[in-house]
């Protein structure tokens, strides 16, 4: 498959440390692209660098084969976008706000609008300046999709959105990429990004520190259980046999495993055991190690 979205060497340099460098990034047509990492790493940079927004310090960005910055209208001509900071007319209500994306657009036919305006539960009545940010998203959700685009830019998508509102925005992430959608999507939602993604990017400090692949990173989950013994001496002969005890204390311990657990349960076998519990390892804990330490 294709690239759509070619990012080579892009830095856009701010200054004292601030802005995005060196930052190399491929999505594959149809793919479900993940841009993960906390506030301020560089995540929405990188977006208004795509979008067009502003001119890269060095490097390029391409979209669909055209160049980000010098080819931005025709872009966006078949590209949806939701910005991480919306910004709307205020004095409208949100029926006027669709209406004016859509004829911006040139958009005639409305009936993928007002399928998303039903799945989202959106009452487009109200006066933008007296809707909670939820609303607005929800808005905002509509103008990225309701033109049926090939390409789709998304800034922390979910934010204010309540959690049935999450989960019908990843049903539809999901729909999308099933009709061969190319979807790029910034988030610090470790959720969204898991349920989603083909692949994803992890940003700290401007720089890519590196691109999981989310079917190998699911195999990478570690796993602790935690078993009761029937006795002490049980829980300490136990421990002794293998190397992956986290911690024994008493008739408790806890072993992480990774990968095929049938031996693991086969060595249980051979002992009484009281209880056992299982916790898996969360996406988010796998990142962390990216977030922390030395830059």
């Amino acid at each position: 498959m294709k690239d759509i979205i070619q990012i080579k060497n892009l830095t856009k340099d701010y200054g004292s440390g601030k802005g995005i460098f060196d930052i190399n990034l491929e999505v594959k047509q149809g793919e479900v692209f993940g841009f993960l990492g906390p506030n301020g790493a560089g995540k929405t940079t990188t977006i208004r660098n795509l979008m067009g927004f502003i001119r890269p310090s060095s490097g390029e960005c391409k979209v669909m084969g055209m160049d980000c910055y010098r080819d931005a209208e025709n872009i966006q001509k078949n590209l949806g976008y939701l910005a991480g900071e919306i910004t709307f007319l205020d004095d409208l209500n949100g029926e006027q706000m669709l209406e004016f994306i859509a004829s911006m657009k040139g958009q005639k036919d409305k009936s993928r609008m007002l399928e998303l305006m039903n799945r989202f539960e959106l009452d487009p009545k109200g006066k933008i300046k007296k809707m909670s940010k939820g609303m607005k998203q929800k808005i905002g959700i509509i103008c990225a999709f309701m033109d049926d685009p090939d390409v789709i830019i998304l800034d922390e998508p979910t934010s204010g959105l309540d959690p049935l509102m999450q989960n019908r925005f990843i049903d539809l992430i999901l729909e999308e990429k099933k009709r061969g959608k190319t979807i790029f999507m910034s988030s610090h939602i470790f959720e969204e990004i898991e349920r989603t993604c083909d692949r994803t990017a992890i940003i700290k400090n401007g720089k890519i520190v590196d691109v999981e692949d989310m079917k190998s990173l699911q195999q990478k989950k570690q796993k602790s259980y935690i078993i009761t013994f029937s006795d002490e001496k049980k829980a300490i002969d136990f421990t002794k046999s293998r190397n992956d005890v986290i911690e024994q204390n008493s008739q408790k311990v806890i072993v992480a495993v990774r990968g095929e657990v049938n031996e693991f349960l086969n060595e249980l076998t051979q002992y009484y055991i009281k209880d056992l519990d299982v916790r898996t390892q969360s996406l988010e804990e796998i990142f962390l190690h990216f977030y922390g330490g030395e830059n």
